[in-house]
């Protein structure tokens, strides 16, 4: 069973932040080029998207605790938000963080600053009964200024993966008192996950599929061990990349040499980041990515930052939809 991962956006953070302070980059070492041969990969860039692009509520008007009347749910990744629009309580949601951005959430008051710091007098001034946050939320001891105003925090675990989205959506069911709806909604997630499992080509070929973190053409991340990535490409049926390289840390600055001795077979970008550099079919083009297999075959998949790496709700469509965007 694929163990927990660290989320995605608050690994970004403390990645960026030694690269602005100057770190080096780690050497890749690998020399298995040998093409996956049980599985045929398409060919092609691809944006994927997911049938709607709000959490689909699993009931229209779910039993739930008083203390859940006004929520505001705080996490790097806005997976928190989603798990509370799919219980369908989003009518009761009165604040968004800087990662809740599907259209349903859009138009609440933002009470979040860049590099998603809690900024506590925003999320006070919407009157709050509960708090859903994750454990690693910013600034340090905003959390516990919440908690002296008496209003009632939740903290949540930070990890995120496949085989914990499950225990996630009961634990934030069970804080706004919708148990029943939380049951309901495990029951789907892990219905659409065993599903897109299903989909997959059996054998899939082992593919190697790296996932870029992209912020322009000067600043390219291969993700590794631990960064979340590495946790949805082997639900994919494939093997990451940069743990094959053998890189340690969960995000590494690459070189165009490096990247190539890594020699994917599949791409994994955020559109976001594929924007930065002019679009996804910029992206195949790319020093660092022209000479792989990746990007002769121009197999780059890009997917939305808020729901590639979420691993909520919505996790079961998400490998579903990358599933066909990586196999033929």
């Amino acid at each position: 069973m694929p163990s927990a991962r660290r989320p995605l956006l608050g690994i970004l953070l403390a990645v960026l932040v030694a690269i602005v302070a100057g770190c080096s980059t780690t050497p890749l070492n690998v020399t298995d080029t040998v093409d996956p041969t049980a599985a045929h990969l398409r060919d092609g860039e691809q944006i994927v998207t997911l049938p709607s692009d709000d959490p689909v509520p699993v009931e229209a008007n779910p039993a739930f605790a008083p203390r859940a009347e006004r929520i505001i749910a705080l996490d790097r990744n806005g997976t928190l938000g989603a798990i509370v629009y799919a219980l369908g309580l989003g009518p009761h949601v009165v604040g968004r963080d800087r990662s809740t951005t599907f259209p349903a959430a859009r138009d609440l008051p933002e009470v979040t600053d860049p590099g998603h710091a809690i900024n506590v007098e925003r999320v006070l001034a919407q009157k709050p009964t509960i708090i859903l946050a994750g454990k690693d939320a910013n600034p340090k001891g905003a959390l516990d200024q919440l908690r002296a105003t008496q209003v009632q925090v939740v903290a949540f675990t930070d990890e995120r993966s496949v085989a914990g989205t499950p225990a996630l959506i009961r634990d934030v069911a069970a804080a706004l008192g919708a148990q029943a709806a939380g049951e309901k909604l495990v029951r789907r997630t892990q219905a659409q996950i065993e599903a897109a499992h299903r989909a997959l080509p059996d054998p899939t070929g082992d593919p190697k599929i790296a996932f870029l973190y992209i912020r322009g053409e000067r600043l390219i991340l291969l993700a590794g061990p631990d960064s979340g990535a590495d946790n949805l490409i082997e639900a994919l049926g494939g093997t990451d990349a940069g743990t094959a390289a053998g890189l340690t840390a969960a995000f590494t600055t690459v070189s165009s040499e490096s990247l190539l001795r890594a020699d994917p077979d599949v791409i994994l970008v955020m559109t976001q980041g594929a924007e930065t550099v002019g679009g996804l079919d910029k992206v195949a083009r790319l020093p660092a990515i022209a000479g792989t297999r990746a990007g002769r075959a121009k197999r780059i998949v890009a997917m939305d930052e808020t729901q590639l790496l979420a691993f909520g709700p919505d996790t079961g469509l998400v490998l579903e939809a990358l599933g066909k965007a990586i196999y033929q």
